[in-house]
């Protein structure tokens, strides 16, 4: 026997199909229709007909075994045997996060490959495995960006079962989960929500049409199935952090935010469950009240992800400014957030023309509530050719900014293959059957880059299966040539956090930074260490504030001290962490 639920409230009649069996289901409360099927349970396929209606998958379905287009699946999350009973759970802030796409991590792109790859994240030191998004979206292979099955795991990933096999797999070895999802908006192919209600909302607008609507006519249910969704991934698939993706455009005008209710419920959830359950939030608003509590009037996230940091340390080793990088790319501004998170707070944005952005407090916003990061999916996947940095910048520069995430006050992110510095690619690719569609991006991808310079030629063919193919990681590479000493680097950055406390300390207020825009030279001060970057293309000696007694990492062999340990000769494109007496 399985219960059937669905939510349609314009409906005057709505069936459970069973694979051609109909059984008529009965109007409840509040637009809800449901219906008991003797015989149906774990594995049971079903669409939902409304009023005669095509048959169509479940707004809730658990699971799509033959693609978004196709009937539904129950799916029993309680057949799983977890072997996870002795974890407790990880406060997120402050952890090393490691951002991975399952499709392309290896070549075979599921979950149960990735899971054989969890001991070289656990050598490298990583704390969280953050899994770009599994929702089930159209074809095989793609970002996960268009997801339109939002209760269901991509089935070339793995489906449902493979994602609780990796948690468990993830959670022997010490590692949390952070799983990214998108309730901003669905992809345009396999999204049937508004055939059962007011998913969506002419009242508000978003970058993809229509808004999700969280405080029209409906809200209130539609709201409860984006809770409800990430509810579920905690208690049903012991995940321990979500990543919400860009929640700016999660319009709302309620009175009382569907974050501020998510966060209150994650937070019930987390004390019912007696272990810990993050939320981190991408948000360009640049608004610290994303991560103040909920009973201050913030939102209540544990962490948002910080462009700010990856476009002050970008601009400045890379030397681009266009587009967003126009106001970053000196020292000063890679200074400014080092130590105040943003750099647009309240300043002019020459990009967006306006002034933006909220004052971080140091008195009151801790730096771990900052995720920062030299890479991640957007900054790679959304560049022309998705060039990684290790594609235009030198090994030293590619150290900088390693250290300058693995030092820093923030919590610190690595996007997979980022540690070796990674030969492959990360490119935008898509996977859509419908012929008008695939042109239709295409054409768009040609278009964008061509204001830039770039000609179509030049723009990988995002249906391509191709351009899927070279984005996968050469894991044989990495103790190849100029891979080896990078993935070596990272290591030691990451066990020199782990066993300093004042790397660990994430009081912005005790960070210091000295700096020559002229000489591009950096210093920044972390207790009792200094993390010396030589950005320039010559070697220098650099002034310390106070006597060093030795060096504690470097990347270039050739650092020493001098005069008494008051200065530092660094070779060009170079870095080094001293310990002062």
């Amino acid at each position: 026997m399985h219960r059937f639920t669905v939510w349609a409230p314009d409906a005057a009649r709505v069936d459970v199909d069973l694979s051609g069996s109909l059984h008529p289901m009965t109007r409840q409360d509040d637009g809800w229709w449901a219906v008991e099927v003797p015989g149906a349970g774990h594995g049971t396929d079903y669409a939902f007909r409304l009023d005669g209606g095509e048959p169509t998958p479940d707004p809730r379905s658990p699971w799509q075994p033959d693609g978004v287009h196709a009937p539904s699946r129950v799916f029993d999350t309680g057949r799983h045997a977890w072997a996870d009973d002795g974890w407790a759970g990880l406060d997120v802030r402050g952890r090393l996060f490691y951002e991975l796409h399952v499709g392309t991590f290896t070549p075979e792109g599921t979950l149960d490959a990735a899971a054989q790859r969890l001991d070289h994240l656990v050598d490298l030191g990583v704390e969280v495995v953050e899994l770009m998004p599994v929702a089930a979206f159209p074809g095989r292979w793609g970002w996960g960006y268009d997801g339109v099955a939002l209760y269901a795991v991509h089935e070339p990933y793995g489906g449902p079962a493979a994602l609780q096999r990796f948690v468990d797999a993830c959670h022997r070895r010490g590692l949390a989960v952070c799983l990214d999802v998108v309730y901003n908006h669905l992809g345009p192919s396999g999204n049937y929500l508004s055939r059962f209600g007011p998913y969506f909302t002419d009242r508000h607008h978003t970058p993809w049409g229509q808004a999700v609507n969280l405080d029209d006519a409906g809200s209130e249910h539609v709201r409860r199935w984006i809770v409800d969704n990430a509810l579920r991934w905690f208690a049903e698939f012991h995940v321990d952090a979500l990543r919400l993706d860009a929640v700016h455009a999660l319009v709302d005008d309620s009175a009382e935010h569907v974050l501020a209710q998510l966060s209150r419920e994650t937070a019930d959830l987390a004390d019912r469950l007696g272990r810990p359950l993050g939320l981190v939030a991408e948000s360009d608003l640049n608004d610290p009240r994303m991560v103040e509590p909920v009973a201050e009037g913030g939102l209540g996230m544990t962490a948002q992800w910080d462009d700010d940091v990856h476009h002050a340390i970008h601009a400045l080793l890379s030397g681009e400014r266009q587009g967003y990088y126009c106001d970053f790319g000196s020292t000063d501004a890679l200074a400014k957030v080092l130590t105040r998170a943003f750099l647009h707070d309240g300043t002019f944005s020459t990009f967006r023309g306006q002034r933006w952005g909220r004052p971080v407090d140091p008195a009151r916003h801790r730096g771990t509530a900052f995720l920062a990061y030299a890479a991640n999916h957007d900054q790679v996947g959304n560049r022309a050719t998705g060039d990684r940095p290790s594609a235009y910048l030198s090994p030293g520069r590619l150290a900088c900014a390693a250290a300058l995430v693995l030092t820093s006050p923030f919590t610190p992110m690595l996007f997979m293959g980022e540690e070796w510095g990674a030969s492959s690619p990360w490119q935008f690719f898509t996977d859509h059957a419908e012929p008008e569609l695939a042109e239709s991006i295409r054409q768009g991808r040609q278009r964008e880059f061509a204001e830039h310079g770039w000609d179509d030629e030049s723009i990988p063919d995002p249906q391509d299966h191709a351009t899927r193919d070279a984005s996968v990681l050469r894991w044989d590479e990495r103790s190849d040539g100029e891979h080896a000493p990078l993935l070596d680097w990272h290591r030691s950055l990451v066990a020199l956090r782990r066993g300093e406390p004042d790397l660990r300390d994430d009081d912005l207020a005790a960070v210091g930074v000295r700096h020559s825009d002229l000489d591009r030279w950096m210093v920044l001060e972390r207790g009792s260490l200094r993390v010396v970057l030589n950005l320039a293309d010559r070697d220098q000696v650099l002034p310390l504030d106070a006597a060093a007694v030795e060096v504690v990492l470097a990347w270039d062999e050739a650092v020493r001290l001098e005069e008494s340990g008051t200065r530092v000769a660094v070779p060009a494109e170079s870095v080094a962490v001293l310990r002062l007496a």
